[in-house]
């Protein structure tokens, strides 16, 4: 009975720390998502405005020689 119980109690330390592991690379994950979701957001609303601004602009023509 008492190799039973130490091979629980094993078992269960390692699961606990199994766990633990999971719980830090999803906090991890987590994170870094949310970092690429800010940076989305920053790409995605900066062309918008650098469009309008320099649509137009002279020195994006070719010269009429071209």
């Amino acid at each position: 009975m008492d190799d039973r119980v130490r091979r629980l109690e094993e078992q269960l330390a390692h699961l606990q720390r199994h766990v633990e592991q999971q719980d830090r690379a999803m906090l991890e994950l987590t994170r870094e998502s949310d970092r690429l979701r800010q940076r989305l957001e920053r790409l995605e609303s900066k062309p918008a405005s650098d469009g309008d601004t320099s649509a137009g602009s002279p020195a994006d023509e070719r010269p009429p020689h071209w």
